[in-house]
């Protein structure tokens, strides 16, 4: 009698190295949102935008350290869907996982579309070509093997490192007045309408939209799975996030806030671009779309390399199809890669056929997604940390469980905000009803399930 045919592997290769993770992790939180999405927080804000970046990062920081916690203690390539699983139920883990994947489709989507922008600075060429040709670049780096994604990442992610260590060194140089012919000078804090033009209420409703371009520093849980030391990896990477987000996100901002007055429009417009016009830097303009379109481009390679590895888990639990297991002989879900770039193309063509209408329901059904995940997280941390043996706790969450608890009400009070701020109403409302669209596959899995255990 002929053998059974082999079940599909559950297990992704060990092909990352340590210095893949640790660009991976630093890269992971600089994007497009803090090259540009900055301008638009400032304009909102006014000089005090800084301090919206703090809380903010403060909130990021400790679910990265709940996380890191889970991560070093139970390594799995589903990451916090399994520790959603583990502390909550299946429902949990289930919802978690899909969210996640839908969250980064929509973003590979998103970001194609961004890029395609960036590239029509230098192409005269329709976008959504320029957008495809984008796509199809990333699926190729995907599908070819995990290294080459590693390697993508650790070059892109330098890229973005240099380019915001270099702003970090010529604005502290220009505004301490060591620059040629400048005197140090803070007035903009407090010359154009004072340190809080538009309020406190401000400072807080920008967080809505600041947390959005924080999202990333969690990828290199996912990605340690299929490294060879993952501990040690997620580790480096959780106690490294603290300075990455107080140097990078708070940092740069400061500077912004101080080089121009935040009401100028070219702020808004593009924030870095005009800060190096502003200290006479040439060809500032090239120099930023460049560095915008790497931070692009790693935003979509991340994105399709996590929304792979989720559905990668899902198959394997019998939560997805299970032809979604599928490996290429070099180890990489090819098969999940495929869905999820399907869904990004037909996000670029909903894009470019109706982009006031199905590319924007799109974006704005995914929009609070993340902060579901991030909630979810927390409440893995604080049910499972109770359950976890003391020797294995390499990383501990500070002050448990009362740190655990407050970032659980403030990610809670983010999404009130959301609410009741009539630009984020819709996101959150939107975003909820995939969430219940989630929860209703489920449970009809679940019943599924149900019926044929009992044949």
């Amino acid at each position: 009698m002929a053998a059974p045919p082999a079940a599909p592997p559950t297990e992704l290769r060990k092909s990352l190295s340590q210095r893949h993770l640790t660009m991976i992790a630093i890269g992971g939180v600089i994007g497009a949102g803090l090259f540009v999405g900055s301008g638009k927080v400032i304009a909102a804000t006014g000089p005090a935008t800084f301090i919206t970046y703090t809380i903010t990062g403060v909130l990021v920081i400790m679910v990265m350290r709940m996380l890191g916690e889970m991560a070093v203690a139970h390594p799995a390539t589903g990451s916090f869907s399994d520790y959603a699983r583990q502390a909550m139920g299946n429902w949990a883990g289930f919802s978690v996982a899909w969210l996640y994947w839908y969250f980064w489709v929509i973003v590979v989507g998103f970001e194609a579309v961004a890029g395609a922008e960036v590239l029509q600075y230098w192409f005269d060429a329709p976008l959504w070509l320029l957008s495809l040709g984008l796509m199809t670049l990333m699926t190729a780096t995907n599908l070819f093997s995990v290294k080459s994604f590693g390697e993508f990442e650790f070059w892109f992610a330098g890229i973005k490192v240099v380019a915001i260590i270099a702003f970090l060194a010529l604005g502290t140089i220009f505004v301490l007045g060591v620059w040629p012919n400048k005197s140090m000078d803070f007035s903009n804090l407090t010359a154009h309408g004072g340190f809080l033009p538009e309020g406190p209420k401000a400072v807080f409703a920008g967080i809505v939209v600041v947390i959005f371009s924080m999202v990333g520093a969690e990828i290199a849980t996912v990605a340690a799975a299929e490294s060879t030391h993952p501990g040690k990896a997620i580790a480096r990477a959780t106690n490294s996030v603290i300075l990455r987000i107080g140097i990078f996100f708070v940092g740069s901002v400061f500077l912004l806030v101080v080089i121009l007055p935040w009401n100028s429009p070219a702020v808004e417009a593009s924030p870095y671009v005009a800060a190096f016009t502003e200290m006479g830097i040439p060809y500032a303009d090239h120099i930023m779309n460049a560095v915008v379109l790497t931070a692009v481009l790693s935003c979509l390679n991340s994105g399709l390399y996590t929304a792979s590895r989720m559905l990668f888990v899902l198959a394997g639990r019998g939560e997805a199809p299970r032809r979604l297991l599928i490996m290429s002989d070099r180890g990489v879900p090819t098969a999940a890669i495929l869905l999820s770039t399907v869904v990004g193309f037909l996000c670029v063509i909903a894009a470019a056929v109706s982009p006031d209408r199905v590319f924007l329901f799109l974006l704005n059904s995914s929009g609070a997604i993340i902060l579901f995940v991030y909630l979810l997280i927390a409440v893995s941390q604080l049910v499972l940390r109770r359950k976890t043996p003391p020797e294995d706790l390499a990383v501990k969450m500070w002050l448990f469980p009362w740190l655990t608890i407050a970032t659980i009400i403030a990610m809670s009070g983010v999404l009130v905000l959301m609410y009741f701020n009539e630009d984020s109403r819709s996101q959150l409302l939107l975003s909820l009803a995939s969430f219940a669209v989630v929860l209703g596959l489920h449970a009809v899995l679940r019943r599924r399930k149900a019926s044929a255990a009992a044949r």
